[in-house]
């Protein structure tokens, strides 16, 4: 499993010309789901994401979590993140878990981050999304297991 976390002033997720999920500080997250990952993987990423500090404390150091700052996440599912680029120039996606396993782990993220964090929105699985946002830093970290 892989997240790339981006630490974001605004961001929002449009399908369709229409906007269904926006959030303003906190992270945008990028969910890549293989396989063999289990709800144990999915809870140790979410453990690490939530108590990730990364926001400025007084001092202008990284020191503060989202839930630190009472911050806000947009949950994006990504298939593209297990792309294997090693055989020519065109991506395999074999890595990639097939749709149903890989929705349900992506469901379960969202409905654990919603027990800790006040307001979590997300794209649609599946869809064409359009996602936008304004990185803050630019602050960027992949999280995998």
């Amino acid at each position: 499993m892989k997240f790339v976390v981006q630490r974001v002033k605004n961001a929002q997720v449009d399908v369709e010309d229409k906007t269904v999920g926006k959030i303003d500080n906190g992270f945008m997250v990028l969910i890549g789901i293989t396989h063999t990952d289990t709800k144990e993987i999915a809870d140790y990423l979410i453990k690490k994401l939530i108590n990730l500090r990364v926001f400025e404390d007084d001092n202008q150091k990284l020191n503060l979590s989202i839930k630190d700052i009472k911050g806000e996440l947009l949950l994006v599912s990504q298939f593209t993140l297990y792309a294997d680029c090693s055989s020519g120039n065109r991506p395999s996606f074999t890595e990639a878990a097939k749709p149903d396993f890989a929705n349900e782990l992506y469901q379960y993220i969202v409905e654990e981050c919603r027990k800790q964090i006040n307001k979590v929105e997300t794209g649609i699985f599946g869809a064409d999304m359009k996602v936008s946002l304004i990185n803050d830093g630019p602050v960027t970290i992949i999280l995998e297991k």
